[in-house]
């Protein structure tokens, strides 16, 4: 077996990167459905909300902008798709970090695993910029 030039090496890893961040975004996604009246309802409910209609529809946009990403991601990777994914971890992760700072000190690390997710992100970004501008 011949090894691979350098550049297929590295392009391989970069769909694996890919690959992975669509699992997590379709994941995520399928999780909260099926836990709609469960865990992603405890969350906001331990967040301090009470009204269930306000929480059945920021679960559901939850769901919905997830799937989104993750069909985004899969379909039609490009730059717009990393960051527009890159706003999207970093705009619930704030809202999250205001409403359950300890999430920063689960043993999952729910939180703490949006850091490399948006590592990965910018080595995406900045390896579609180097296709289209070398």
């Amino acid at each position: 077996m011949t090894p691979r030039p350098p550049s297929q090496d590295g392009a391989a890893a970069l769909g694996w990167l890919r690959a992975s961040l669509v699992a997590v975004w379709l994941g995520t996604a399928a999780a909260s459905l099926a836990e709609f009246h469960g865990q992603s309802r405890d969350l906001l409910v331990a967040a301090g909300l009470e009204n269930g209609a306000w929480m059945q529809a920021i679960i559901a946009a939850g769901i919905a902008a997830d799937l989104t990403v993750g069909i985004w991601l899969w379909w039609r990777p490009g730059r717009p798709a990393y960051a527009a994914a890159l706003l999207l971890m970093a705009a619930m992760t704030a809202i999250a970090t205001v409403l359950l700072p300890g999430l920063w000190l689960d043993p999952l690390g729910r939180l703490l695993k949006n850091l490399p997710i948006g590592a990965i992100l910018l080595v995406l970004w900045r390896a579609e910029r180097k296709k289209t501008h070398p």
